[in-house]
């Protein structure tokens, strides 16, 4: 496997990992796999007091892996760490920090979301954070737009930048006068009473041709008589998450931000009500597994569908030989015990081709805090 270190430091403190780069990170297959997760201060360089706090992880790490390998099967995973280590210590900080090191891989990543400080060392890396920062601040398209133009942003957590395309932005042509009224202006009976529909079919157009390569939900934000009638036209709108009202085509990309994070907040307690919507469904049918052993059982031996999972638990584990039972353990630093069954069974859903809802502490504990649906 190539190695994926990133050198560069000054790229941007706030990065939400791609769909890709997870499923990449969770491919990896060997011991040891060392993950450092920890909560940071967002600034232009890392804090010192954050970074005696990685350094203290680091350390933590190393002195497992070298208490349970030889030093020459140890060495090439705890060089990568410290080359790491390094880097962040030299780079941008974010809200939260993840650092993967193993003897082929290295990952660097910086999130936008709190985490609980954590060194863990498995067979695999710990991801379940990069997957909440995937579902907490997810991806997302912003249409701005009035009577006269159209503009197109692509959004990761509170960060708008215009979209990479030609296609925008778009604008209306002038209305053209269908009669006279004085002789220096239109005669206002025969003035458009609203926004032109040609202008909005293109408009829809170049968003359906962007969405398409680009999926994500949608945020359209623009005044209600040229948003109503671009609705009522769209065929692109299959993922809107929110309107945003008001003319802020000129805005200031931060002002824009944050008047859409109340719209895309909304739209994540949909999702988490339609998850949890789904498992009482479900559950009717007999097709729910709950707490983390059956949950575990039948992500291997049935289809998942979907597995929601309360984002504050850890559930420390034993694997039966078969590999189809979970033991809970206490004893996480044992090198037997898998230091977080969860992100495993996240991991184990995702590649069987299911989906995950992460939720809030408390939604799910009738389920023991984990629930996972299956098809039939």
């Amino acid at each position: 496997m190539s190695t994926r270190i990133r050198s560069a430091p000054r790229r941007p403190a706030v990065a939400v990992p791609s769909p890709g780069q997870i499923t990449a990170l969770q491919a990896v297959r060997e011991y040891p796999a060392i993950s450092l997760l920890l909560t940071t201060t967002p600034a232009a360089e890392l804090a010192h007091a954050d970074l005696l706090r990685l350094e203290a992880l680091a350390g933590q790490a190393v002195e497992r892996v070298r208490a349970e390998l030889r030093p020459e099967a140890a060495a090439p995973a705890v060089r990568r760490l410290r080359d790491l280590v390094d880097q962040a210590r030299r780079g941008p900080a974010a809200t939260a920090l993840a650092v993967y090191a193993s003897a082929s891989t290295g990952d660097l990543v910086r999130l936008p979301v709190p985490v609980r400080d954590r060194a863990v060392v498995d067979p695999t890396f710990a991801t379940r954070d990069l997957v909440r920062a995937l579902h907490r601040t997810p991806r997302h398209l912003v249409l701005a737009l009035n009577a006269g133009q159209a503009r197109l942003f692509d959004g990761v957590a509170d960060s708008l930048l215009p979209a990479l395309t030609r296609a925008f932005p778009i604008r209306a042509a002038r209305p053209v006068a269908l009669g006279r009224g004085r002789a220096d202006r239109p005669g206002r009976a025969d003035r458009p009473t609203g926004p032109d529909t040609d202008y909005l079919r293109r408009v829809d157009a170049a968003l359906g041709a962007y969405a398409r390569l680009h999926p994500a939900p949608l945020v359209i934000v623009g005044e209600d008589r040229v948003t109503g009638p671009f609705r009522q036209l769209s065929v692109n709108c299959g993922r809107l998450a929110g309107v945003v009202r008001g003319n802020l085509l000129t805005s200031a990309l931060p002002v824009l931000s944050a008047r859409i994070r109340e719209t895309l907040d909304d739209y994540l307690h949909r999702r988490e009500a339609e998850a949890v919507a789904l498992i009482d469904r479900r559950a009717a049918a007999g097709r729910v597994a709950s707490g983390m052993p059956d949950a575990w059982l039948a992500a291997r031996t049935a289809r998942p569908e979907m597995l929601a999972v309360d984002e504050s638990l850890f559930y420390p584990a034993r694997l039966s030989d078969d590999g189809n039972t979970l033991v809970p353990a206490t004893d996480a630093e044992h090198p037997d015990v898998i230091d977080d069954a969860v992100d495993e069974l996240i991991e184990l859903v995702l590649i069987r081709g299911g989906w995950v809802a992460l939720t809030a502490p408390g939604t799910l504990n009738r389920h023991q805090g984990v629930a996972l649906t299956v098809g039939r």
